[in-house]
């Protein structure tokens, strides 16, 4: 009966990061994946197998310097990650429609679509020209992220040692006003709690956040306080959990393993893949899978999952909460390894 319910309703993520796969000669969306084979979270096949109806897939580009020629390298990889999601649409349009409202969204679900509206994790590509948000948008573009793992010319990182601006920079709030003069969501995962806080003051539209969780259950950087959760809710936010298993409690790797990983980030350079081009994750992920085979990280389980969302649900009620599992870009727990397990969160609800 769960799983019918589950079927019989709209069903959408806030952070699907498989675009990252979609110039990969390796991924096809048509054919069914196996996490445990590929590291693949999300297809076409799964979505149709798991209930979900779309969401919001995400132009992702790494942090790196702040500069102009990086400026532009990022903008390059940010315009290319935004053809490959309408390219995607268009080779896949008997399946799959671009989404540009909420009525759209609507429409496209009745037609037995599946929606694919487009968001920017990261601002970093725009450098600090905010016309060219205007050219994201006129592509598709409907939620923007300030910031991502490190602080850049727009905010504070929730994961950075330092903070630069306390918040928003001088640039960062003029992004809120564009945002917000041309119809974008904001997006405030990321964000330190101070940027949090600029980024609600600033806005005339609630803020959401498209994959976090609740410092309540696990004190990490990413998650947020019950006063900031609290205040955007009351905003007329919405706050959708992750299922990025470190963000869920403390996981310890076996000694083995992290003599594994800390070999592979020598070779590389670096382990932070959000620092790599294309074809370097590419090649750092696959030996990472090996790895992974060898040597299994822990993993959190769909319980913890679980104790984070109702957690929240308590804390600011359903009308502000969601689910933005961070697929294809680390998420997955154990009992929840891909979307074809996103009925088991509508089991858990209902019970």
């Amino acid at each position: 009966a769960a799983e019918e319910f589950h079927h019989s309703i709209m069903v959408l993520d806030t952070h699907l990061d498989t675009p990252t796969y979609f110039h990969s000669p390796t991924y096809d969306f048509s054919r069914r994946g196996d996490f445990d084979v590929d590291g693949t979270h999300v297809d076409l096949p799964r979505m149709n197998e798991g209930g979900l109806d779309g969401g919001f897939w995400v132009i992702f580009t790494p942090q790196g310097p702040l500069d102009e020629a990086s400026y532009l390298a990022a903008r390059n990889m940010a315009v290319l990650r935004q053809m490959s999601i309408r390219e995607l649409a268009a080779k896949y349009h008997e399946d799959v429609e671009l989404a540009f409202t909420a009525a759209d969204a609507e429409r496209i679900y009745a037609e037995g679509k599946k929606i694919a509206f487009q968001s920017m994790e990261n601002s970093y590509p725009l450098g600090t020209d905010l016309s060219m948000l205007e050219t994201f948008y006129v592509g598709g573009l409907r939620m923007i992220a300030p910031v991502h793992f490190r602080n850049n010319q727009f905010a504070d990182s929730s994961t950075d040692v330092n903070e630069i601006y306390g918040g928003l920079s001088p640039l960062g709030e003029d992004l809120v006003r564009e945002a917000n003069r041309l119809g974008l969501i904001l997006d405030g995962s990321h964000a330190s709690d101070d940027t949090g806080r600029d980024m609600i003051a600033l806005s005339t539209t609630p803020i959401i956040l498209s994959h976090s969780g609740p410092k309540g259950i696990y004190d990490h950087a990413r998650n947020l306080p019950d006063d900031l959760l609290i205040e955007i809710a009351e905003d007329g936010g919405v706050i959708h959990i992750n299922a990025f298993g470190a963000y869920l409690e403390a996981l310890v790797p076996s000694p083995e393993r992290r003599a594994a990983l800390e070999a592979l980030g020598e070779r590389f350079g670096t382990s932070d893949q959000s620092a790599m081009d294309d074809d370097t994750r590419a090649a750092y992920r696959a030996e990472l899978q090996a790895l992974n085979r060898e040597f299994p990280p822990p993993r959190s389980t769909f319980e913890k999952f679980m104790e984070h969302l109702l957690y929240t649900l308590e804390l600011v009620g359903p009308d502000h909460v969601g689910i933005g599992a961070d697929w294809d870009g680390g998420g997955g727990v154990d009992g929840m390894k891909d979307i074809t397990d996103l009925p088991k969160i509508t089991a858990a609800l209902l019970e």
